[in-house]
């Protein structure tokens, strides 16, 4: 029997579609009795999917976003520096 560690060693074949036939029929197996191994291979084709749908070059756009949360969050801690207590 297909234990989780064994699982989790194949997630990446599983999910590339790169098992044997066998394999296959070893997780589908294990996947039927663990909740935890179901509980990581959808969160594993959620991420798939997330990281499919991001854009292959940077974003201008969400640099500039980023730089301008950082300075304020910067910003921000400076301002609670010397709102403290005297």
């Amino acid at each position: 029997m297909l234990t989780c560690r064994d699982l989790v060693a194949q997630s990446s074949d599983l999910l590339d579609g790169e098992l044997s036939l066998r394999q296959r029929i070893s997780v589908r197996a294990h996947l039927a009795i663990c909740f935890r191994c179901r509980r990581f291979i959808r969160q594993l084709r959620v991420s798939q999917r997330v990281i499919r749908q991001l854009p292959d070059a940077p974003v201008a756009e969400l640099d500039t976003l980023l730089r301008a949360m950082a300075a304020q969050q910067r910003k921000k801690g400076t301002a609670a520096d010397h709102d403290g207590p005297q």
